[in-house]
């Protein structure tokens, strides 16, 4: 009897063309990868590619969106370890730190800048799948810490935007131009971060 595709074969499939493509994009950057090289890394034909993503940009962009879901679970409600509001803010902080100070990571923002100033649109991609979509799954956590009354949060936005900006502070730009951050260095800078945030906006 002849088997009939099915969901879960696509869905394999779809998951090793995304993991091909995540290392290629983080190794070598967007300029330099191609359809041709991914569809062989993850054993599928290019045509496989294009009616999965459309184009490189649409396969960019799941790749992206797969290493952003390696922190979702840091903002999950349901995920989130118990614990004081201070407690769990911190592990979110040290998670997003630990998965930011990567030395992968930091040289695929590299490269996604250069590529970004000959073609803006790969920047726009990376934000909206990366940084911005972490911004929003952390700022549900912090409305739900403001419908319980944990934290007293106007603009959950905000506070996002905020409390990252505290958590990384010059430490970001440090190892961006090749200066060793020490794990002593990121504890005493989220520590000050929780300092700063909590004392402005702890539920009274």
């Amino acid at each position: 009897m002849k088997k009939k595709p099915g969901r879960p074969s696509d869905q394999v499939k779809r998951n090793a063309i995304v993991e091909a493509a995540s290392r290629r994009f983080f190794d070598e950057g967007f300029a330099a990868t191609s359809i041709e090289q991914v569809a062989a890394d993850a054993g599928v034909s290019k045509v496989t590619i294009y009616n999965h993503f459309g184009d490189k940009r649409g396969l960019f962009t799941a790749a992206v969106e797969l290493e952003c879901e390696k922190m979702r679970g840091y903002f999950s409600i349901d995920d989130t370890p118990e614990g004081t509001i201070r407690e769990r803010l911190e592990t979110i902080g040290e998670g997003m730190i630990a998965f930011l100070s990567r030395p992968e990571m930091i040289q695929f923002e590299r490269r996604i800048a250069a590529e970004t100033e000959l073609e803006p649109a790969i920047g726009h991609a990376f934000l909206v799948a990366g940084p911005w979509r972490m911004k929003q799954a952390f700022s549900e956590f912090l409305s739900h810490a403001n419908d319980v009354g944990e934290l007293a949060v106007d603009d959950p936005m905000l506070a996002a935007e905020q409390f990252v900006a505290l958590c990384k502070g010059m430490g970001d730009l440090n190892q961006r131009f090749g200066r060793n951050v020490t794990s002593k260095e990121r504890a005493l800078r989220i520590n000050g971060a929780l300092d700063v945030f909590l004392a402005a906006y702890r539920a009274k």
